[in-house]
């Protein structure tokens, strides 16, 4: 959602509009977002604050999707999580267990909370084996006065150290959220269309077999895609841009 639909909080160019074409036209919308320091009931929150018509079950983020692989692996797992209040909640609220010195797997989000001793802590239990996952691999979060350190960042400075990197990364551009969104909308993912603002994640799903439309409105900017391994479909200013191309396509194939 950072980069695509909003920076900070502010609303970027055609989102509300966007999101009511695609309701009058019952094309179904999933918010997917790699950001893990919140829940999908705080974005949620935001978002009807921004002016978004949008409920709890509309959003889909990589905290979640990494609580329903783990889940999917071992029953009642033991974690210790590098993560925000609202990730511990989104854990918690599904039978984990936060336990810092037996964990059956160390997890790393996206904290804007983060601690020398919580990294210190961390690289000591990836060096003693612990299963190291991560919720996504995005290196700056964008916001209106430019990029913070997100979840990659963190993910380099524990190489440096340990020497090793995570055992499973959940969030975009892996396949694993991609089959959750599948699973939450009943879709074929040949289905999907990914509307996102960076190429390593976002742009990147189409090796799922999504469609990808780029949005220059985040991280991205048009010279990025010289040298990029990863090629969107279609690449639009922003969603008011991409609510114009819809329009149009739709008015001539229904006269």
């Amino acid at each position: 959602m950072d980069g695509t639909f909003y920076l900070g909080n502010q609303l970027l160019p055609g989102a509300i509009e966007f999101i009511e074409y695609l309701k009058q036209k019952e094309v179904q919308f999933l918010f997917l977002t790699n950001n893990s320091s919140n829940n999908r009931i705080r974005y949620a929150e935001k978002l009807r604050k921004l002016g978004a018509k949008v409920s709890d079950s509309d959003i889909l983020t990589s905290g979640e999707a990494t609580a329903i692989y783990l889940l999917s692996q071992k029953p009642n797992p033991k974690i210790y999580l590098v993560g925000t209040p609202a990730l511990e909640e989104e854990f918690q609220s599904r039978g984990f267990l936060l336990d810092k010195e037996n964990p059956d797997y160390a997890v790393l989000g996206f904290d804007t909370t983060l601690t020398y001793q919580k990294i210190w802590h961390f690289c000591d239990l990836v060096r003693q084996g612990v299963p190291y996952i991560a919720t996504h691999p995005d290196i700056n979060c964008p916001t209106k006065n430019g990029f913070m350190p997100d979840t990659g960042s963190m993910i380099e400075m524990i190489a440096s150290s340990t020497g090793k990197r995570p055992d499973i990364i959940i969030g975009k551009p892996n396949h694993y959220i991609v089959d959750a969104v599948a699973t939450r909308t009943h879709l074929s993912i040949s289905s999907i269309a990914m509307v996102g603002d960076r190429l390593y994640t976002d742009i990147a799903l189409g090796q799922s077999g999504v469609t990808t439309i780029l949005v220059l409105s985040g991280e991205t900017r048009l010279e990025d895609l010289k040298d990029s391994p990863f090629q969107p479909d279609f690449v639009m200013r922003d969603l008011a841009d991409l609510l114009s191309v819809l329009q149009k396509a739709y008015e001539q194939k229904n006269g």
